[in-house]
């Protein structure tokens, strides 16, 4: 399943602008938010667990880290809060959405200054 979420992920955002995390598929680093602790009210601890987390994304220097689960992207969200926005945390779909041109503006909370405004128009799709 990784391998086929990572050919989406590149083929829309361009292969030449996927950035791998190491570690990565299996041997990933969990975000701390998971099994409901994004929940759980200890924030300080969810935000420690994260840490990890945090290397992990900081070390690519990426603009943006895509999560495919809602507690994911709370998480990572929060997390990049703590570290003065260091990236951008958008969802698979949000992504997804963007490339096809189906994007709605209240959708975009997430993106970056560089996307907002980005509007994939497809001529095939002109009535």
């Amino acid at each position: 399943m990784a391998e086929d979420l990572r050919f989406v992920v590149k083929t829309c955002v361009g292969e030449e602008n996927f950035i791998e995390m190491y570690p990565n598929r299996s041997n990933n680093f969990c975000c701390g938010g998971g099994g409901g602790y994004l929940q759980s009210g200890y924030t300080d601890a969810r935000r420690y667990y994260g840490r990890l987390k945090v290397e992990q994304i900081m070390a690519t220097k990426a603009d943006y880290c895509i999560a495919p689960c809602h507690n994911c992207h709370s998480q990572i969200h929060d997390l990049a809060e703590q570290h003065d926005h260091a990236w951008q945390t958008v969802h698979l779909w949000t992504i997804l959405c963007l490339s096809l041109g189906i994007l709605g503006p209240n959708e975009r909370a997430y993106l970056g200054d560089d996307l907002k405004d980005v509007d994939v128009f497809h001529p095939e799709s002109e009535m």
